[in-house]
């Protein structure tokens, strides 16, 4: 791994090609080469996402998980049902912190409250084209009366919480039912320390 900092990009222009829901900005730069010297420079559009959370509320008691299903126009060109099954997530575009980002998602998508919570991890969603960076949680609650219809009407949200058992969301996962990268993430995440979180959330 280099020692290669943000002192090692030389960004000539950076600006705002398009504001609508996102934003895109275009920005033209060059970068330090592995070789030595600097690189050509290079024309590239900035998809700005900004940071994000995403939470898998897991039932120790009940062993179950709860997903959110819902609309994802990313999916509309690729898939035959452009609905999937996610993660509680939401973007951070407050100065909450990322925890209480997902306590606050999982109540408005889901009327869940989440008790402790477990740090799975932090990563760039899709660095070649976008700014997005994620924080990943795993949270403990109680699934026995959840799941129904929510979302924010004024934010367009038409959402379908539902809770599967800990075996049938692995059985999802393994049929490749579950297709997007955080919730794939966080389902082989509980899968190494489900047993670990039953021990201690019960305790």
């Amino acid at each position: 791994m280099t020692d290669f900092e943000s002192k090692d990009v030389e960004v000539e222009e950076d600006r705002a090609a398009w504001r609508g829901f996102f934003q895109v900005r275009k920005l033209r730069l060059r970068h330090r080469l592995f070789a030595g010297g600097w690189g050509k420079w290079l024309s590239r559009e900035l998809f700005m996402r900004g940071p994000a959370v995403g939470l898998l509320p897991y039932d120790p008691v009940n062993d179950c998980i709860l997903l959110v299903e819902q609309f994802r126009i990313g999916a509309l060109s690729r898939a035959q049902r452009p609905w999937l099954l996610e993660l509680v997530a939401g973007i951070i575009d407050t100065d909450e912190s990322p925890a209480e980002v997902a306590r606050r998602e999982a109540k408005e998508e889901a009327n869940i409250e989440i008790g402790e919570m477990e740090a799975i991890a932090e990563y760039y969603s899709s660095p070649g084209g976008s700014d997005e960076y994620f924080y990943l949680f795993c949270g403990s609650v109680d699934l026995s009366a959840a799941g129904g219809y929510f979302g924010l009407a004024t934010e367009g949200e038409d959402i379908h919480a539902q809770v599967f058992s800990f075996a049938d969301a692995m059985t999802m996962l393994e049929a490749g039912k579950i297709n997007n990268a955080h919730s794939l993430i966080a389902m082989q995440w509980l899968r190494e320390h489900r047993e670990d979180l039953r021990r201690r959330w019960q305790a």
